[in-house]
């Protein structure tokens, strides 16, 4: 069995109320550096435990804290970045809604370490059942003592907010949740300044994901070396996943970073293999943004190395035979599953999510759901895949944030991997048109659909 950190004591009853939690070592972190640690140590014990970020960016959490500046009388924030939006994660949602104090505890201790007196978690706001669980995790926390003024006796004050988030998947990019949580539309801001110069209301912040800040308690639980030996190389501790699609087992499993992916597909103690006895067929590992693998790919690196679920080996070959960790989020196609539908939803959801700002995001994803929707539907060309690798390579690289590259990524390794399948949908019009409108007389998509 493999250890679990975070996840340890989930099928505790009431693990989700503050007295379980503490029955359960809940809120020790917090004592520890509160009363026997200075901020700068809690630092430097996160840096020891090579804790990367879970958002999706990977970066070293403790050298992202080493980077806020600390300039006399100005506050500092930390902001927890609840806005979970990618298609394929859920393993933030599952945290918050299960054992929300392990998340109130990370932001005390987290908060502690960056000087923050005032702290921010940026919920999803289609998220109102969290929401409300996370305002009475804090209700509690602050009732027994551990948030508010002088928090254990220990001198250190620290308010915690929850804030709805603005409806929109732009506002998971960093600078677009500041912009949010100050009431602007959340469009991502030009860096530099960076953040941790000028981030929430122009003061020192630093932007962190949910599982990031939870992970912070074993760390300080249990010492920042000892964290650091679960794992293997630069991918160090535990990692949620996120695990839906054609599996058996889908949900939220807690991984030591290094396990195999064809173990993490077919074990027991994880997706549990191919639902319905099918053949695996393609994944994307790391929630929609990351470029999709087929089956030979996916296990196997182009080395002909047996792929681990870590930000190395994931990412082996780049984005030519790689994908990514990204946020965590695995889904699993099987046989039967048309890739080129499957990435025209991508391509949907990017247009839609787009917030308009860059040209080349807010033109380009229009076009690659167009192209993608006249593929599926029976009504494209052979050119069609040349078009679409040169759209979202003008895309790639020319934006503000990374929308426009988590755009771009899904649509262009779809057509290296699966062309065949593209080109099936070109060969065989009649019967695209067939399976998908029911009858085989509509206009192109890229034209007002009439029927005749």
């Amino acid at each position: 069995m493999a250890r679990k950190l975070l996840l340890a004591n989930i099928n505790v009853p009431g693990i989700n109320t503050l007295e379980v939690y503490r029955q359960k070592g809940g809120y020790r972190a917090v004592e520890k550096a509160l009363k026997t640690m200075t901020p700068d140590e809690v630092v430097e014990e996160v840096k020891k435990s090579g804790l990367r970020g879970r958002g999706g960016a990977g970066f070293p959490t403790g050298m992202k804290w080493s980077f806020l500046a600390k300039p006399e009388g100005v506050p500092r924030y930390l902001v927890c970045n609840g806005d979970e939006s990618e298609p394929g994660t859920f393993k933030d949602r599952f945290l918050m809604t299960y054992i929300p104090h392990a998340l109130i505890e990370g932001m005390i201790v987290s908060s502690y370490a960056l000087g923050a007196k005032v702290s921010y978690i940026y919920v999803r706001g289609e998220m109102m059942p969290q929401i409300r669980i996370l305002e009475k995790a804090i209700a509690e926390a602050k009732a027994a003592g551990l948030l508010g003024k002088n928090i254990l006796g220990t001198g250190y004050d620290l308010e915690l907010y929850v804030q709805p988030g603005g409806g929109a998947y732009i506002c998971g990019e960093e600078t677009a949740l500041l912009e949010s949580l100050e009431g602007k539309r959340g469009n991502p801001r030009l860096k530099p300044p960076f953040p941790a110069v000028s981030g929430l209301y122009g003061s020192p912040t630093v932007v962190n994901n949910v599982e990031s800040i939870a992970a912070t308690v074993p760390i300080i639980n249990d010492g920042g070396e000892e964290y650091a030996k679960i794992g293997i190389e630069r991918s160090t501790g535990t990692k949620l996943i996120s695990a839906s699609g054609n599996i058996n087992k889908p949900g939220v499993y807690e991984i030591e970073l290094g396990v195999p992916v064809e173990e993490f597909i077919y074990s027991d103690e994880y997706c549990g293999g191919i639902a319905n006895g099918k053949r695996f067929k393609a994944m994307v590992a790391g929630g929609s943004s990351v470029p999709i693998l087929p089956a030979n790919l996916a296990t196997k690196t182009a080395k002909g190395e047996s792929r681990l679920m870590t930000y190395e080996s994931l990412a082996d070959g780049g984005f030519v035979s790689g994908s990514s960790m990204g946020s965590g989020g695995f889904i699993v196609f099987d046989e039967d599953q048309c890739i080129v539908r499957n990435t025209w939803n991508f391509a949907r959801f990017y247009h839609h999510e787009s917030c308009g700002q860059c040209s080349p995001c807010r033109e380009g994803t229009g076009w690659m759901e167009k192209i993608l929707h006249r593929l599926e539907y029976g009504h494209g060309s052979f050119s069609d895949m040349d078009l679409l690798v040169d759209v979202s390579k003008k895309i790639e690289g020319n934006t503000i944030c990374p929308l426009g590259d988590a755009s771009a990524w899904p649509v262009a390794s779809a057509i290296r991997h699966f062309r065949d399948e593209f080109e099936w949908h070109v060969s065989n019009r009649e019967e695209s048109q067939i399976r998908n409108y029911g009858l085989a007389h509509y206009a192109d998509p890229l034209e007002p659909l009439v029927q005749s």
